[in-house]
């Protein structure tokens, strides 16, 4: 009998889909297409080996990008290992001088491999790429190059400092990921958006709620949020009132926690009670929390993607009167130690509830919302 040999991108998406649970499944098909079967093999290598979800989805998008940009630049997949000329190639491509670009079209990308990569949706800001996105794709890169067993040229000094020439030639004004906080008198004017009963209010309210009150969870976290990471605490007693609800997040695995970390946050009150009441209009008792929501009001068996997330957040604040490019989801973290710091909460304690590891991070937003009013700004 005559084996049927499947199509190679078939098998591939077929593969993705035994690590469905770890990797943005919304583009499998493109993934398929656009990776390599080692590449595929050395994701499923990394989830065998326990690698945090958000790291691999990390890798998984920085690994698309290459292959990409490697497919349009050189018109053949990426070799293993990388020749030194080629990440000096990368950094040509991606470190530019804007000025020097407008007078020769060929300093930086060259025009067909920036429409090719446009055309795919891998590029959509006009510009350089920033320093520290090349680095993080330099070092992801490096990182799948070494679970191959493998040894690149990332530290070669050619490309140290051809990457320390092209930052200073083209200075880059660094921008937060969110332009505006997202602090609670923002919060309370997307909240009035979702003041219906209806499915989509419901699961907006809760997520934008819990989003924020758990610390300011990043967009994958709450994206990937699921019935069993939730378990109910005692309510929590009030001196004038019934006793408040209570509910802990099970994290699980972080970007800063380690393997044998499970960092949990707790939820007490109106996000609770947000929570419940979607869920319990959604009928949801098990699998993924928040869900897409069809044309005609069916809640979806899948997961919303984390870029949804964004495009929530962007639309009620478009329905709140809003400036929308002025917010992101990241503006809900930003915005939970900025309040934070607005309500006089120290700064350990957010960050028990925000779970930064770094306090010069933590800190980068917390301070700007005292140092206006602190003593050091009204000496005179």
């Amino acid at each position: 009998m005559t084996s049927v040999v499947r199509d190679p991108i078939d098998r591939r998406g077929q593969e993705l889909d035994t690590i469905a649970a770890v990797l943005p499944m919304e583009r499998r098909d493109e993934l398929a297409e656009l990776l390599t079967d080692q590449d595929v093999e050395t994701l499923r290598h990394l989830v065998n080996e326990g690698m945090g979800a958000n790291t691999l989805r990390a890798l998984t998008s920085d690994l698309a990008y290459l292959e990409a940009w490697g497919l349009a630049a050189t018109g053949k997949s990426l070799p293993w290992p990388v020749p030194e000329a080629l990440l000096l190639k990368f950094v040509a491509h991606h470190l530019w001088d804007p000025e020097k670009r407008a007078a020769d079209l060929d300093h930086g990308m060259p025009v067909d491999v920036d429409e090719n990569l446009r055309s795919q949706g891998f590029l959509k800001s006009v510009g350089p790429h920033a320093p520290s996105t090349v680095r993080r794709r330099l070092a992801n890169w490096s990182t799948l190059t070494k679970w191959r067993g493998l040894e690149g040229a990332f530290a070669s000094p050619a490309l140290k400092s051809a990457i320390r020439l092209a930052i200073r030639a083209a200075p880059r004004q660094r921008f937060r990921k969110s332009a505006k906080a997202v602090t609670g008198d923002v919060l309370a004017k997307l909240l009035a958006t979702c003041a219906s009963d209806s499915l989509r209010d419901l699961r907006d309210r809760a997520m934008l709620m819990v989003a924020f009150a758990s610390g300011g969870r990043r967009r994958s976290e709450i994206a990937g949020l699921r019935v069993e990471q939730l378990s109910l605490e005692t309510p929590i007693e009030t001196p004038d009132g019934p006793p408040l609800p209570s509910l802990a997040i099970h994290l699980g695995r972080t970007k800063t926690a380690s393997g044998e970390q499970d960092d949990v946050v707790y939820l007490t009150g109106r996000p609770v009670e947000a929570l419940n009441a979607w869920m319990a209009a959604a009928k949801i008792d098990s699998g993924s929390v928040f869900r897409g929501i069809g044309r005609w009001g069916t809640v979806s068996k899948r997961a919303i993607d984390p870029q949804s997330v964004n495009a929530i957040l962007k639309q009620r604040a478009e329905m709140a009167g809003l400036e929308a490019a002025e917010f992101s989801a990241h503006g809900l973290r930003s915005g939970y130690l900025t309040e934070a710091a607005n309500l006089g909460i120290p700064l350990p304690e957010a960050m028990e509830q925000s779970r930064h590891r770094s306090v010069q991070q933590a800190s980068s937003y917390y301070n700007n919302a005292t140092r206006r009013s602190g003593r050091a700004a009204r000496m005179i």
